[in-house]
């Protein structure tokens, strides 16, 4: 059955590790969503690899939207290794990743808006938008003044690298900037970076495929994931999907999802020939069909333009 596999043996990783695809619960997946679900499940699958599924849920969640997106996944045919995973249900791993850097002495309080570190200077040599370090070096008298003005505090890494090199097993080595990135928001969520780092080391995942807008960020989470003893996955970062002025694919650029695609008369099993097709397959109207061709050299390593209006009728499409 789709969208799900017998589990492994036993507890803990699968034997030979696993990919995995993490999407945020935001709404519907767009075409290119689920090609790289699609790309995460053909390199874990064909590796030998487990293939595990996780919701971010830690921020921007839409009601209903998870189990659409799940729904979504198994109709184009995809499988997973049970169970799901909610990050909404794992916060004392992400509490005691952090208490483990504060004993370390890796973390800061930081009392600056949203607002304030945009109209600050960007940390020398940091990435674009890096966190400059205002409240890097403030004594225990500044920060109770900050508490005391009713200012909430976030957890900050302080990092002591600006850069980290990573390797990609599409792009090859990448050197990008290390900043001290949040860990957990004035309002005591676990940010992103860290519960991507942690999850994937607790969950036994030594691949991750995702869209090669996230490249710049992996250095960073890489980099945290040494400070914390955990391995660093090996990565694949795949081109987007982008509409035909040349943005990122967006829900609001027409009938992009699996369901406005079945709205106009088309099967999910004619919405995986086109994701197919953009990868170069073709004749392939199932991922198992796909899997039998599949070689990541051969990816495209440009993103794949997507015109909504002007996608293959299902007469004209296995």
């Amino acid at each position: 059955m789709a969208g799900r596999r017998d589990p492994h043996p036993g507890h803990g990783a699968p034997p030979h590790g696993a990919g995995r695809f993490a999407p945020s619960p935001s709404g519907d997946l767009h075409l290119g969503n689920l090609r790289t679900g699609l790309l995460a499940w053909l390199f874990a699958r064909s590796t030998g690899r487990g293939f595990l599924m996780r919701v971010e849920d830690l921020d921007r969640v839409k009601k209903g939207a998870a189990q659409r997106q799940l729904e979504d996944l198994a109709a184009i045919g995809l499988d997973w290794d049970p169970p799901v995973v909610w990050q909404s249900q794992r916060l004392p791993l992400y509490a005691a990743a952090i208490e483990r850097l504060t004993a370390a002495g890796h973390t800061y309080e930081c009392f600056c808006t949203r607002k304030e570190i945009q109209q600050a200077v960007t940390a020398p040599h940091g990435p674009m938008g890096a966190y400059p370090g205002t409240c890097r070096d403030l004594t225990e008298h500044e920060k109770q003044c900050r508490r005391d003005a009713g200012r909430p505090a976030a957890l900050r890494l302080r990092a002591e690298a600006g850069e980290f090199t990573i390797t990609d097993r599409l792009l090859g080595e990448y050197r990008g900037a290390v900043d001290d990135l949040v860990l957990r928001r004035g309002d005591g969520t676990p940010a992103y970076n860290l519960a991507v780092v942690v999850d994937d080391a607790e969950q036994g995942i030594d691949q991750v495929v995702r869209g090669d807008d996230l490249l710049p960020s992996t250095p960073r989470q890489a980099y945290l994931a040494t400070l914390l003893g955990l391995p660093v996955p090996e990565y694949a970062h795949v081109p987007l999907v982008l509409n035909t002025s040349g943005q990122r694919l967006a829900k609001r650029d027409g009938a992009v999802t699996l369901r406005d695609r079945m709205a106009l008369g088309e099967s999910p099993q004619h919405v995986l020939g086109l994701l197919a097709a953009s990868l170069s397959y073709s004749g392939a109207t199932t991922p198992s069909a796909l899997l039998a061709q599949f070689d990541p050299e051969n990816l495209p390593r440009e993103p794949w333009t997507l015109d909504p209006d002007g996608l293959l009728q299902p007469s004209s499409y296995p």
